[in-house]
């Protein structure tokens, strides 16, 4: 159980103490398993799209439910998690609900009989995801004294890049302990790929439960006037209501990061969306899906997602050191523009074997998008709005990916002929403009002591 006293009297969420390492670990574990769960959709989901007949300009908007259910299904979760109390804590009620939900979509995606049903059965995935993943954000900012908060989400982003190397290698593993299956052309998902989503539904209800079991949550600091807030607040008309009037009331920080954001996400999609069966068609030469090869691209291009999560990892335990020394703001700003350098790279690599550069590149972007924008938000946040201000600001994550689903469709088919690698330097792109939006930020908003 995680170690919540202090010599004060019993910790509320007004009164943290420090936590222990292993208190952090703990709180945090839960990630781990979701990120099993998002691993598993990023690297697959256009190759399940494919094998069931899918054309590379359908993929955007089939991926649609990704940023859909983010823009409805977080703000609303933080809403109401911050409006919740009782004998199972704050957002854990919300862990353990999503975690459920996500672990039978999990399991039923490889079983898919057609397109759409695919493509439906996703939609529940990510809503049960982002019921999970909204309130773990929140969480740091509830449970960590602000001496604590670049040790707290930098350990999210440690087991993030945990997560994402064992989504990423379970392809690659399965295919070469017992083959890939592959099936004819539009017919169907392989078995390989039943057996890589069982996997990780185990992983991703197992770590989530985990944290659920080994933290405690604190109270609110005035229980009666927390009751009182929470009554005279009900429902969800009021919800809305406040997810929009705070919409307009964002702290300055907040804005400016999330300007950041707005041109992150949509490079990171366009990696997600094409990589992998880049890989496969313009890498390795597959001709079509039945091709042995087209399942050895999806199994390299997961290896090379399991290798940028393995380099944010190791890039997450120096990035406090550098946001010490330069700012949150700089450092996140020369963390995205590493990662635009490795997207464009993907353009001109001779093989297979320097998309390892690539994704090394992007490993030290990811751990600082993992991190470095969280942080700077949380210190900029009033406490007791903590969790809808962290779903106002996945505002600015869905909303372009929402762009890019309706829209780069036309774009691949009308201006990059279907190229699946010109996607993925477009999204480098991207990436270089948040970076030199990131140098706007202002740095005196953020200073943190690091612990």
């Amino acid at each position: 159980m995680a170690n919540t006293s202090t010599a004060q009297g019993s910790p509320t969420i007004s009164n943290k103490p420090e936590l222990s390492g292993t208190a952090i670990l703990n709180m945090s574990t839960g990630f781990l398993g979701i990120q099993v769960g998002w691993g598993m959709q990023m690297g697959n989901m256009s190759a399940i799209y494919e094998y069931l007949g899918a054309k590379p300009d359908e993929i955007p908007l089939l991926w649609l439910a990704a940023p859909m259910t983010g823009l409805i299904v977080q703000p609303i979760i933080g809403y109401l998690s911050d409006r919740t109390w009782g004998k199972w804590g704050r957002r854990k009620p919300y862990f353990t609900i999503g975690a459920i939900l996500a672990t039978a979509a999990l399991i039923l995606m490889p079983h898919s009989p057609s397109l759409w049903f695919a493509a439906g059965l996703l939609w529940i995935l990510d809503a049960s995801i982002n019921i999970s993943m909204e309130p773990f954000r929140a969480f740091v900012g509830d449970m960590l004294p602000e001496s604590q908060i670049n040790k707290g989400y930098t350990t999210q982003s440690m087991l993030i890049g945990i997560g994402n190397v064992i989504a990423a290698l379970l392809p690659a593993v399965i295919i070469w302990a017992v083959g890939s299956g592959t099936v004819e052309a539009g017919s169907g998902i392989p078995p390989y790929l039943v057996a890589v989503f069982t996997l990780g539904a185990v992983f991703y209800i197992s770590a989530v439960m985990y944290t659920v079991r080994t933290t405690r949550e604190y109270p609110p600091a005035d229980l009666e006037a927390f009751n009182k807030m929470k009554a005279e607040t009900a429902g969800l008309t009021n919800g809305f209501r406040e997810v929009f009037s705070n919409i307009f009331k964002m702290p300055a920080t907040m804005r400016q990061v999330a300007l950041v954001q707005f041109f992150t996400w949509p490079g990171l999609f366009l990696m997600w969306f094409y990589f992998t069966t880049a890989v496969s068609t313009d890498v390795l030469g597959a001709t079509d899906t039945s091709s042995p090869l087209y399942a050895e691209g999806v199994a390299w291009g997961n290896i090379c997602f399991g290798f940028y999560s393995v380099i944010c990892f190791l890039f997450s335990f120096y990035l406090p050191v550098l946001a010490d020394k330069i700012g949150r703001a700089r450092a996140h700003a020369i963390c995205l523009a590493t990662g635009a350098a490795g997207l464009v790279f993907v353009g001109f690599a001779p093989d297979k074997y320097w998309l390892l550069l690539s994704m090394f590149c992007v490993g030290i972007a990811w751990a600082s998008i993992l991190s470095m924008p969280y942080a700077m938000l949380a210190s900029s946040l009033p406490q007791e709005k903590m969790g809808v201000y962290m779903g106002i600001f996945n505002f600015f994550i869905v909303l372009p990916e929402i762009i890019a689903a309706l829209g780069f469709g036309w774009v691949m088919e009308n201006v990059l002929d279907n190229n699946r690698t010109h996607a993925v330097m477009l999204g480098g792109a991207l990436l270089a403009l948040a970076a030199l939006l990131s140098l706007r930020v202002k740095a005196g908003s953020m200073a943190v002591k690091q612990a």
